[in-house]
């Protein structure tokens, strides 16, 4: 009877093993192109005709834009919001906000969402498009969808059938492949009082669309980027560098870094998961820069489904906001400066594994279904109550075909304070640059430039 159970047991394993790498039907991936866009996204309008049906992006500059700068202009400067949502009608609106959007009308007067018209404005190489449409029968998950395989450069899981999968979606997103800016990360504190937490240089890479013909296996890096920071003066000459592998657990996150005290480069293998981020002094985890990033093994993941929501879009009067400490008032940010629009999203939930440890019990994610962007998450502690939410700016870089959502956000809600991160606008916008050489994404090349 017990080999009867064992050879169960591995039968099983062996069918959940091959349910977890098995790609979509033919049949199923020909909704791409047809019903589908060619990332998954529903083609048509939504019923309402709030969501226009997708038509390709936003490809043409606005007249004002200068050619080559990395400071982009609104195109939708002129309108005006069809709709405010604030304490006084939140209700309303309840099932389209996240948590966190509809925690914070509810407690602060003085916060409120202006709902724009939606602009589906995501366009994408066409190399990254031809890519998804192969992955859809080609790509891999592996490890119970932790890991993936024969992936090539593009999104991995068009028409994904599980909350992992959504979840490489976004971490293999088009972002461009070298992107350089310098920026602030600012902390508001529950009396308002804005403060600098940190300046940098952010060189951000995705190695894997170097070469779009070749697939990801899986101990390829998908992600690199080093941080030298520049201040406050008491920060400055520090720097770190992280590496995530299409693996993580064959080949977890490698992540080293310069302190100016110390003069040496030192491993840092702490730099993930819940470690509280001294890029934000603390305000967020390591795991929750640009929303989420690093590896999936500590959560469950389900794939909730789509929903129509209302969530930050087309935000490029925030991000390219020139003066940083205009975006900062007392308990959340200038209402003024940040543009909602209704959106279909993916949503989907990450459960804490038993056994394994993080700050957030539960976590929400919102994505975006044109971008694979997330767009908002909602964090939630041991208790089951929201501890805080984060939001992504997202905008696109109409001159070089990229989403980018640089500028991130977190509330605390029971800490009472706030962290925006990625702010850009001061010192010249996104840029997109040549690739760096092999020797500058090495770890020594943290300590030629971290020094006062």
């Amino acid at each position: 009877m017990k080999f009867v159970q064992t050879l169960l047991a591995a039968s099983l394993a062996m069918a959940m093993g091959a349910q977890a790498q098995a790609a979509v039907s033919t049949q199923e991936a020909t909704k791409l192109g047809s019903s589908l866009t060619l990332v998954g996204a529903e083609k048509a309008a939504s019923a309402d005709g709030s969501i226009p049906a997708y038509a390709g992006g936003l490809t043409t500059a606005p007249a004002n834009f200068k050619a080559g700068d990395s400071m982009r202009p609104d195109p939708f400067s002129s309108e005006k919001p069809l709709l405010v949502i604030d304490g006084k009608n939140v209700d309303q609106y309840k099932g389209m906000l996240t948590a966190t959007t509809a925690e914070l009308a509810k407690r602060f007067p003085t916060f409120r969402v202006d709902v724009y018209p939606t602009h589906r404005t995501v366009a994408l190489p066409q190399n990254v498009l031809d890519n998804g449409v192969k992955n859809a029968t080609g790509a891999k998950s592996l490890e119970g969808g932790l890991a993936i395989d024969n992936v090539l450069p593009g999104v991995p899981f068009p028409i994904p059938q599980s909350g992992s999968e959504a979840m490489w979606n976004f971490l293999l997103r088009y972002q461009g492949v070298n992107i350089n800016s310098k920026y602030d990360s600012w902390n508001v504190d529950s009396a308002g009082v804005a403060s600098l937490a940190t300046t940098g240089q952010a060189f951000i890479n995705y190695p894997i669309y170097e070469n779009m013909a070749q697939p990801v296996k899986s101990a390829d890096v998908y992600y690199q980027m080093k941080l030298y920071y520049t201040g406050p003066a008491r920060r400055a000459g520090e720097s770190i560098m992280l590496k995530d592998a299409a693996n993580p657990l064959e080949q977890p996150r490698r992540a080293w870094q310069y302190l100016p005290g110390q003069r040496r480069v030192k491993l840092a293998p702490s730099l993930a998961y819940d470690t509280p981020n001294p890029g934000t002094a603390g305000a967020g985890t390591f795991d929750d820069v640009f929303v989420f990033n690093g590896a999936l093994d500590r959560y469950d993941w389900k794939l909730v489904g789509k929903q129509e929501m209302i969530v930050p879009y087309n935000t490029y009067k925030l991000t390219y906001a020139q003066d940083p400490k205009s975006l900062t008032t007392a308990n959340h940010l200038a209402p003024d400066f940040v543009r909602w629009e209704k959106h279909r999203v993916w949503v989907v939930e990450g459960n804490l594994k038993a056994g394994a440890r993080h700050v957030y019990q539960k976590r929400r994610f919102y994505l975006d279904e044109d971008s694979w962007a997330a767009l908002a998450s909602d964090q939630y502690d041991a208790r089951g109550q929201l501890y805080r939410g984060s939001f992504a700016f997202l905008s696109q870089s109409y001159d070089k075909q990229v989403p980018d959502s640089t500028p991130f956000m977190i509330y605390d809600l029971v800490g009472g304070s706030y962290n925006i991160n990625g702010v850009v606008g001061p010192y010249g916008g996104i840029r997109y640059i040549d690739s760096l050489s092999k020797a500058q994404w090495s770890p020594e090349s943290l300590a030629g430039a971290g020094i006062r």
